[in-house]
């Protein structure tokens, strides 16, 4: 029996991973994920003020985008934000307006303009992605070596929780930098305990290594690159950003 074709428009959305981080047969491990077109049900689901106060609107809404049978948990997020962006351009167009702040004179440049299909994906090095996610790092000071794994959704939204519940126990003081070491660091010079790793994290990870691992991290993860140039009207300066994405990403304003 021929499969039931879907019954609105679906688009392929490519991977900063490009699949290389899933199992071999992983829905995802060839290198795509298929979405479909919003409809006046996504934006039932964008304007849900319960869903908006509990934050988690932008997860609902990926879920009842994705076509293909994955989970949005198991998502690297790297491909997740590869599909917000793919769906915001399919939903509302490659134009994107937002306020801009110069990172010279302080400016704030409001309603500035973005062609959102202009973000590429990250270049990666195909050659150390070979369907497992994990790595090594020797960090540069104290030679010792760990092995870490990119982070997914389940786990970006594990560690929120964390530091949500930490916020309130500890008066507003947060643990955010060792709370997401803990849910990358799966190994510490071969040793996968838990409780050795954390007490490496609290008392061993020199500052120095911490920072160059976590350079490392952000330059190594596959991504979307939000880097631009903004030209600021203020002072005649150009400022290297990250797209400001705000609150209207999926609410524009025209």
């Amino acid at each position: 029996m021929p499969k039931e074709q879907p019954k609105f428009p679906t688009e392929a959305v490519d991977l900063p991973s490009k699949g290389l981080l899933y199992p071999k047969g992983h829905a995802l491990s060839e290198g795509s994920i298929e979405i479909k077109y919003m409809t006046a049900r996504e934006e039932d689901i964008l304007t849900s003020q319960n869903l908006i106060k509990k934050g988690v609107v932008i997860d609902q809404l990926l879920k009842s985008l994705i076509i293909s049978k994955v989970s949005l948990d198991e998502l690297l997020i790297g491909d997740k934000n590869a599909i917000m962006l793919a769906a915001r351009i399919l939903g509302y167009g490659k134009t994107y307006a937002t306020d801009t702040t110069c990172t010279h004179c302080g400016a704030v440049e409001k309603e500035c303009e973005y062609d959102l299909t202009l973000f590429e994906h990250k270049p990666i090095d195909e050659n150390q992605f070979k369907g497992e996610n994990k790595f090594e790092f020797k960090l540069p000071n104290s030679g010792r070596v760990i092995e870490y794994k990119f982070m997914t959704h389940k786990d970006e939204q594990d560690a929120a929780i964390e530091v949500d519940r930490m916020k309130k126990a500890m008066g507003g003081r947060t643990q955010e930098v060792t709370t997401r070491l803990r849910k990358q660091i799966v190994s510490v010079d071969g040793n996968e305990d838990k409780e050795f790793i954390n007490n490496f994290i609290n008392n061993e990870f020199f500052a120095m290594d911490s920072r160059a691992y976590r350079e490392h991290y952000s330059e190594s993860q596959p991504d979307i690159d939000f880097s631009t140039v903004f030209s600021c009207p203020s002072c005649g300066e150009n400022s290297d950003v990250d797209l400001p994405i705000s609150v209207n990403f999926f609410w524009p304003s025209r």
